[in-house]
């Protein structure tokens, strides 16, 4: 566009601000000099619909400017890296994860929460890439505290309390990281046909797997399978602790 300057590349603006830039939940926020209307919460809902199409690996400044309409330039008045924009597109879509209304039954808001932050990571299946990430975004620690509190409510702490959150975050993120890998395949529903029909096939080789139904969509849903795991974690984990 006319008055801009060539953006440098991605490479040698991230070098220019450390390999191992600052958090950008750790720094203080810059005010923009930029002439724009572009706003840093405008660049990131561009963000998320770019990684919600085409994927982390092809998320890059910038394409993102090419989304938007602008220079990669216009850009970093905003954010300084594209690891910064994964950072907050990936707090931007945790804001989507409702918080439930405590209602007196620990058991019920546990279960809400964890089902609306799995939803969410499989509505926006790059997420799960992101989760060895320190998230200290407000929306990733509100849902973080919630989760804490609830379970803390029901007379747990200290290390009990921080496994027990654990476990729980794990289960939500392996589950989602599985499922979004399986369903992202454009032969998802054949495959798993396969999958089970060579169980079927090898029943005398592997007939556990053949009785509880591994891979066999017709006798339990990934839905299903989540939330009966759910369930048995918050009663036979919590409640025995």
């Amino acid at each position: 566009m006319a008055g801009d300057q060539e953006a440098p590349s991605e490479d040698s603006h991230q070098r220019a601000h450390g390999s191992a830039a600052t958090s950008v939940w750790l720094r203080e926020e810059v005010p923009s000099r930029s002439r724009r209307t572009l706003t840093r919460e405008g660049i990131v809902v561009e963000a998320v619909g770019l990684l919600d199409d085409q994927g982390i690996g092809r998320m890059t400044m910038r394409r993102l400017a090419e989304r938007i309409g602008v220079t990669s330039t216009a850009l970093y008045w905003h954010v300084k890296t594209k690891e910064e924009v994964l950072d907050l597109a990936f707090d931007h879509v945790f804001g989507f994860v409702e918080i439930p209304r405590a209602d007196g039954d620990w058991r019920s808001d546990v279960r809400a929460l964890l089902l609306g932050w799995r939803k969410t990571m499989l509505d926006h299946p790059w997420t799960t890439a992101l989760v060895g990430r320190p998230m200290l975004g407000p929306n990733v620690l509100a849902r973080t505290e919630y989760l804490y509190s609830t379970l803390a409510g029901t007379g747990l702490s200290g290390i009990e309390l921080s496994a027990i959150t654990q476990l729980f975050a794990n289960y939500v993120i392996g589950t989602a990281a599985a499922e979004s890998t399986w369903h992202q395949a454009e032969t998802a529903p054949e495959q798993q046909a396969l999958a089970w029909q060579r169980i079927e096939d090898n029943r005398d080789v592997y007939p556990t797997l053949y009785q509880s139904g591994h891979f066999d969509e017709q006798r339990a849903s990934s839905d299903e399978l989540f939330e009966h795991g759910l369930d048995m974690l918050i009663t036979r984990v919590v409640d025995t602790a």
